[in-house]
């Protein structure tokens, strides 16, 4: 049928963002917004800081972005205090008059600290929330808010849906797993070669990395446990462990980990390297990637060391299960558990055929189920169904145009 989405006026869609830490969901959203059909989806950028980190990504990518108002910057990876609460519901009647002035028909809200600022806004001004779930089930705010203000959740991995209930967003709940850049292409062999010259360590050495922020679920002295294990052992080769990322509180949890590691007898085998851009060319770089996380809804560096030909060893908890086709194209071990993920590390030293192996039926099965261009087509049907818009003829839907290469590649650089 041939309607009104194909004649009506492209429509903006409101992606607000508070706070300015640049993590996985913001370069997903990167992918998002660069593969929306014009021609039906504006999406217009509403970052918390004007000239922050934040607004910085997007607007390099020639995307509209507008900071019209202030609101409450709620705190990075912390509990959120009843004071806070009452501040962001001051901010709430600005936030309506904006929403209102364009008119925004859909907000499209992408983080916790988002939802708990702009949700209500978003209800209270007429619009339609698409509440995108990318962090933990058991949030308070899926659980006890999302029911009552999303229109519609979008789910990151099963693992992160609302749970079923009498008070539950489970009814208006579907899974579209994040988007990637799949035609991603590093010179691992080059890669490697800097780092063994950075690192002036021996040739042969195994780089075993860890990616991501440097918070509680994602466990990093959980790796650094992993790694004084596995060094103990009698390996073929000599192994290095590599804390790619940062925290967010002035050096403190990077000092600890630092004593952690001494403590451990590994203080000389593991490096911190700091938040490395593009992400996948130090993916590329590591033999393997230890995912210690627990209850990772859906982690961006999983997906990315599959797409650049490294291999997985992951804790079988939260969406690492999904990601690797429960253990078939990567190693899953059991959670917290610094023994087993060693002993995965191990398998793969000892046996690199087995190791190339599970890198290439990883890369395949990663380039033939995630792609920006299919995540903008579901996403996009979402917002048609919250609008109650007709789909487009796929015979005359307007074809994105490819994602620039430099966009690709910055969009590969989170750590969430």
């Amino acid at each position: 049928m041939k309607g009104a989405a194909e004649h009506r006026t492209a429509l903006p869609v409101c992606f607000p963002f508070t706070g300015d830490v640049v993590g996985g969901s913001h370069f997903s959203v990167l992918g998002l917004v660069e593969n929306l059909d014009p021609a039906r989806y504006v999406p217009v950028i509403v970052p918390q800081f004007r000239d922050g980190a934040v607004a910085s990504l997007f607007r390099d990518h020639g995307i509209r972005t507008e900071t019209p108002l202030r609101w409450t910057e709620l705190p990075y990876d912390r509990s959120v205090t009843p004071w806070k609460i009452a501040q962001v519901a001051k901010d709430i009647p600005g936030q309506m008059r904006y929403l209102r002035s364009r008119p925004y028909p859909i907000v499209h809200t992408n983080d916790g600290r988002t939802h708990a600022t702009w949700a209500l806004a978003a209800r209270l001004s007429g619009a339609r929330l698409l509440w995108h779930q990318r962090g933990d089930p058991g949030a308070a705010g899926l659980r006890l808010a999302a029911p009552l203000l999303a229109n519609q959740v979008v789910a990151v991995s099963q693992f992160a849906s609302p749970r079923p209930g009498l008070w539950s967003a489970a009814r208006k709940a579907r899974v579209v797993h994040s988007a990637f850049a799949t035609d991603v292409e590093e010179d691992r062999a080059g890669a490697r070669a800097h780092l063994i010259d950075e690192l002036g360590c021996d040739p042969r050495t195994v780089f075993i990395g860890f990616f991501g922020a440097f918070i509680p679920r994602k466990r990093p002295t959980l790796f650094i446990d992993a790694i004084a294990e596995l060094a103990a052992r009698d390996l073929p080769r000599p192994v290095m462990g590599l804390l790619f990322g940062e925290a967010y509180d002035g050096g403190r949890t990077e000092r600890e980990l630092e004593d952690h590691a001494r403590r451990r007898g590994a203080g000389h085998i593991v490096r911190q390297m700091g938040f490395r851009t593009p992400g996948t060319r130090w993916l590329a770089a590591c033999d393997m990637l230890l995912v210690s996380a627990h209850g990772e809804p859906f982690g961006r560096t999983l997906i990315e060391a599959m797409l650049v030909g490294t291999p997985v060893v992951a804790t079988a908890s939260g969406g690492n299960i999904e990601a690797l086709c429960e253990g078939r194209i990567g190693v899953l071990v059991p959670p917290e558990d610094a023994g087993a993920l060693a002993n995965g590390a191990q398998a793969l030293i000892k046996r690199p055929e087995m190791a190339r192996t599970l890198a290439a039926t990883a890369m395949a099965s990663a380039k033939s189920r995630f792609g920006d261009r299919v995540h903008a087509e579901r996403i996009m049907a979402v917002y048609d169904e919250m609008l109650r818009i007709p789909l487009p003829d796929p015979a005359t839907r307007s074809v994105t145009p490819p994602v620039p290469a430099k966009a690709r590649s910055l969009r590969s650089e989170a750590t969430s």
